[in-house]
């Protein structure tokens, strides 16, 4: 953890697969069980939980797009190199659907990232590739990204929006929108989407992902299909809640190429379909292996909209668990984006994104970057 007393700057560890204990969320909050049904009271089945606020009790020292930021940068191997260095299409195919399953990150369970304000954003870099995220709407939730890597030439482009959803006895939070990995050495761009998150309250409380993950490259038609699930258990109780199962196909000829199989938190195996043997493609041990806390390197180029300025103060109270500070400083980032945002009403503003052409039709939210690479961040991950 960084701290800094001017602009108060709070950088964490990722999300691990470790054990909850060795995670910086693991903060001894009392009777879990019991703030869950003190929740109860502010919300019914159906209810959209975009809107709804979480006491710092319940959050994670840092924002959403923090979150979003660290399943591109936080690995401890270069699968994104495999992906470019690949000697076929379908080499490079099969390194992208690796990179994608990488990108999913354990969730705890009982805690929550912030909800980004308008215009927020996380600048980070990692070696030569270069991350910023910025939150384009609050209402609904849309943050966009954009990544370049000018050694390797490589540009990712996500557009998402959260939609969670009160169920009775779970809460579940369908992620809509695009995400974008393009090749430019191969001219090959690949579209994919993210599971949904599902929070279990009742019978046995817990986080999992779940739904199907589509993977396509747009010049080769190669497909992906990937489903993620859990295994056979007893009202919620046993089983393997992180299973991913799935098939690669060629799209032109629809020809099964290979099976997917595995636990995206331990090993992927690939079965050819033509020979029938089997590897490894990813390997969480690998992908988590060795990742720190990012560093502050340049405090004075640290943006005022960056995810750990923004948050700091709060990220501070709640790293020390002092609950009255942390609702004192909440209360103070929420105040202030009401007045500015009665102060853009007032004089017929419209908010417009510095980072993203951003847009809303029938297709739903999409956004490009406005620049074509990404610079070098005040905030390394080494």
């Amino acid at each position: 953890m960084v701290k800094m007393e001017e602009k108060k700057i709070v950088l964490t560890k990722p999300m691990t697969i470790e054990k909850e204990s060795d995670s910086d969320a693991s903060y001894k909050a009392p009777n879990l069980m019991q703030r869950i049904l003190s929740l109860f009271k502010n919300v019914r089945p159906g209810s959209d939980l975009t809107r709804f606020q979480l006491p710092p009790l319940f959050n994670l020292p840092k924002s959403q797009l923090q979150c979003y930021g660290e399943s591109v940068y936080c690995t401890g191997s270069d699968l994104l190199s495999m992906c470019n260095r690949g000697q076929s299409p379908l080499d490079r195919f099969i390194s992208v659907v690796a990179w994608s399953i990488s990108t999913t990150r354990p969730v705890i369970f009982g805690v929550a990232p912030y909800n980004p304000i308008l215009g927020e954003t996380h600048h980070v870099s990692k070696g030569n590739l270069n991350v910023l995220l910025e939150q384009i709407s609050h209402h609904p939730p849309v943050s966009a990204l954009h990544a370049t890597d000018e050694k390797e030439n490589i540009e990712m482009i996500w557009c998402q929006r959260p939609d969670p959803k009160f169920n009775g006895t779970s809460v579940e939070a369908k992620v809509y929108g695009k995400r974008q990995l393009k090749l430019l050495n191969h001219g090959e761009t690949y579209e994919m989407n993210c599971p949904h998150l599902v929070l279990r309250i009742l019978p046995v409380t817990g986080a999992d992902w779940a739904g199907t993950v589509s993977v396509r490259c747009v010049e080769t038609g190669l497909v992906a299909e990937l489903s993620y699930r859990s295994s056979h258990s007893f009202l919620g109780i046993g089983g393997n809640h992180r299973v991913v199962k799935g098939k690669i196909c060629d799209s032109s000829s629809l020809k099964l190429l290979f099976e997917v199989d595995g636990h995206w938190d331990s090993t992927v195996n690939l079965k050819d379909t033509s020979d029938g043997k089997v590897r490894v493609i990813y390997d969480a041990k690998e992908v988590f292996s060795g990742i720190g806390a990012p560093i502050l390197k340049d405090l004075e180029s640290v943006w005022p909209t960056e995810s750990a300025n923004v948050w700091g103060e709060l990220s501070q109270a709640i790293m020390s668990q002092d609950w009255e500070k942390a609702r004192d400083a909440k209360q103070k980032v929420e105040e202030k984006q009401r007045e500015l945002v009665n102060e853009r009403e007032s004089k017929g503003e419209t908010w417009i994104s510095k980072h993203f052409v951003v847009s809303n039709n029938k297709e739903g939210w999409e956004c490009s970057p406005i620049h074509k690479s990404v610079p070098a961040a005040p905030i390394i991950v080494q």
